[in-house]
């Protein structure tokens, strides 16, 4: 779905660029262009309160029939414009710092409230794993997997790049985001390996190799057969 994203912060941009991988996400930063793109029919608006100021009111007036995602700050005046617009069926709101898991938990609510025969799920199939976003339902053989938002996003990662190896750089940018202040420890990264390793049973028995790339990070390679039982 095309959703439109009024704000001028390129950090916040790209993260719900990345919360929303569905979607085409168009970055707007000056009201002229915001005129342009509503214009065009977005499903959905996103619209930093500070970045619209005194100008919210006519935004969402023009918005009124779509839904509005509002982000806001801890500013009184932030606060009391997410307090004028409360309890509007077509408006969430989601506080910054922004989190892509938040983000994408309240996309989905209001576009299945504006939209109720919209169904984004997405189906990912790799061999006899299933994985089914953004409900983060994973199973095994027809087996459910309970898995961690955090784990879910590594193991599909994972899959999704069968045979490369991935540097810790790109799990900690992919799985916990830019959001986090602070790197992510190495040993928290490793954990969540061998999490995701022990719950999908991923060895080579059952097809699969889940191994450290010394110095680098970490490689799912696909095995052609698994090797016989002794």
């Amino acid at each position: 779905m095309h959703i439109s994203i009024f704000s001028r912060s390129a950090d916040d941009i790209a993260l719900i660029a990345r919360s929303l991988p569905a979607h085409d996400c168009e970055a707007v930063q000056q009201r002229a262009d915001l005129r342009r793109a509503q214009a065009q029919l977005p499903k959905l608006l996103i619209v930093d309160v500070a970045d619209a100021g005194e100008h919210l009111a006519d935004i969402l007036q023009a918005a009124t029939a779509i839904p509005v995602l509002l982000l806001a700050g801890d500013e009184a005046s932030e606060l009391a414009a997410l307090a004028e617009y409360a309890g509007r069926r077509l408006v969430e709101s989601e506080f910054k710092p922004l989190r892509r898991h938040a983000i994408a938990a309240r996309v989905a609510v209001l576009l299945q409230r504006a939209y109720p025969d919209h169904d984004e799920r997405q189906v990912q199939q790799f061999g006899d794993y299933r994985f089914e976003t953004p409900a983060n339902v994973v199973t095994h053989a027809g087996t459910p997997v309970t898995l961690t938002q955090k784990e879910f996003a590594l193991a599909l990662l994972l899959f999704a790049s069968l045979g490369r190896p991935l540097s810790r750089a790109t799990l900690q940018e992919s799985v916990w985001g830019a959001e986090d202040d602070n790197a992510v420890p190495t040993r928290t990264i490793d954990t969540h390996i061998s999490r995701v390793r022990s719950k999908l049973a991923l060895k080579p028995e059952n097809g699969y190799r889940l191994s450290t790339v010394y110095g680098y990070g970490y490689q799912l390679e696909r095995l052609d057969a698994p090797p016989p039982k002794k």
